[in-house]
């Protein structure tokens, strides 16, 4: 091999290495947005909690592959329905009984996951499933465990235990929403064939 020849293979090989770190770098900013598009605010409270973006992601990703292996049903009519009921009942207790209303709002909750096919483990295994269908809410759901928790302590006034209620009935509604098919959503009309 001559100089020239020496030469062209170092350009070929830096121009290759080149290559394969942009496209490494391009593959992992379309991941980092991917998850960010997904996870929306539960992207940012794993990067603070695990402290540095790649680990942050490999959770992430790690909860949606889990997620995969779900097979989540959708409720028929009639199970709907009696969620519902018993939501309604739940709430109305909350008059006379706060601290039962959260304990069964919790309960109710838990048993809505487990009918749609979510499986309840232990409650961080929970929120982490239920971050990846609905990363809004599940926040809500945290807050909402946390004052359930101060509860069984002493530790929660009234005030917090209404918080809970509605923060238990913003994932109760998105998890009962998610049963529904698209066609029969209150208040939207789809145009059927």
């Amino acid at each position: 091999m001559d100089q020239h020849q020496i030469t062209m293979l170092v350009v070929a090989i830096g121009a290759i290495a080149f290559a394969a770190a942009f496209g490494f770098f391009v593959a992992r900013k379309r991941r980092s947005q991917r998850l960010r598009e997904r996870f929306g605010p539960e992207y940012d409270r794993v990067v603070s909690k695990e402290g540095e973006v790649s680990r942050a992601e490999g959770v992430l990703a790690m909860r949606a592959k889990r997620r995969e292996k779900f097979e989540l049903r959708p409720l028929t009519a009639p199970m709907r329905s009696d969620f519902s009921d018993r939501w309604s009942a739940v709430q109305a207790q909350f008059v006379d009984d706060p601290k039962g209303a959260v304990s069964g709002a919790d309960q109710l909750v838990n048993k809505l996951m487990k009918a749609r096919g979510y499986p309840v483990v232990d409650f961080d295994q929970r929120a982490a499933d239920i971050s990846v269908d609905h990363p809004v809410v599940v926040e809500n759901y945290r807050a909402a465990h946390a004052i359930a928790l101060r509860q069984s302590r002493g530790q929660a006034s009234t005030e917090d235990l209404r918080k809970a209620m509605v923060h238990y009935r913003s994932l109760f509604g998105e998890l009962l929403a998610d049963s529904i098919p698209a066609g029969e959503l209150p208040g939207r009309r789809e145009a059927r064939a």
